[in-house]
């Protein structure tokens, strides 16, 4: 896998706010069902400061920029959205080095790696659990399995986001155990966790964001 740059990063997370932006409603009735209702609003307030985040950074480092974006999103109201996504991105710029404008496939997947490692401190929450785990976890998995075999960054992406879907939809398998959607019980089973449709949704924003690449 080819390097990534600065500014395929910038386009990767452009896409993927284009994209809540526009399904931020159905989060919404999604969460209805079994939460409060809010989730697409509040994914809306996390995308705005992600580009706020990235409108006001002034060089071309990876590694300031992910930190940025991390502190501005655990503030964001609306239950634990804010802060898990907040401590995902804070994890990913843990791994990167000092004024790097570019990775490489090794160190895509580290990053990714140690941004679920810093979840997986915060959260007991695991796939199988109904929440963005069950779409993170194997969106990870799919990239480092991509990048070993020696894929295009847009095949390893698109690997990715195709993982994270599939796990988005075996939700709708599954039983809520965490947030308030756990006390409905066996109620939650049929209907698609509202936090990996929007973890989802950011891997396919990464995806597309990466297939006009210079």
């Amino acid at each position: 896998m080819e390097n990534l740059h600065f500014d395929d990063f910038v386009r990767m997370l452009n896409r993927s706010i284009e994209i809540i932006e526009r399904e931020h409603k159905q989060l919404s009735e999604l969460d209805s069902i079994s939460g409060d209702g809010d989730h697409g609003t509040t994914m809306l307030r996390a995308m705005k400061l992600i580009s706020k985040a990235i409108r006001e950074h002034e060089k071309k480092d990876l590694k300031s920029l992910f930190n940025s974006i991390g502190w501005s999103l655990l503030g964001v109201d609306g239950g634990a959205t804010g802060p898990l996504l907040g401590t995902m991105f804070k994890g990913m710029s843990e791994s990167l080095e000092d004024a790097r404008e570019f990775t490489s496939g090794s160190e895509v997947v580290k990053m990714f790696e140690s941004g679920l490692r810093s979840l997986e401190k915060i959260t007991k929450a695991r796939v199988g659990d109904k929440t963005m785990m069950d779409a993170l976890e194997p969106a990870i998995h799919a990239l480092r399995e991509s990048v070993n075999r020696g894929s295009s960054v847009v095949e390893a992406f698109k690997a990715a986001a195709e993982a994270a879907e599939r796990g988005a939809e075996e939700t709708t398998k599954s039983v809520a155990r965490f947030g308030r959607a756990k006390n409905l019980g066996e109620k939650t089973l049929g209907h698609k966790d509202p936090g990996a449709t929007s973890m989802m949704l950011i891997f396919r924003g990464f995806y597309e964001g990466l297939l006009n690449r210079g």
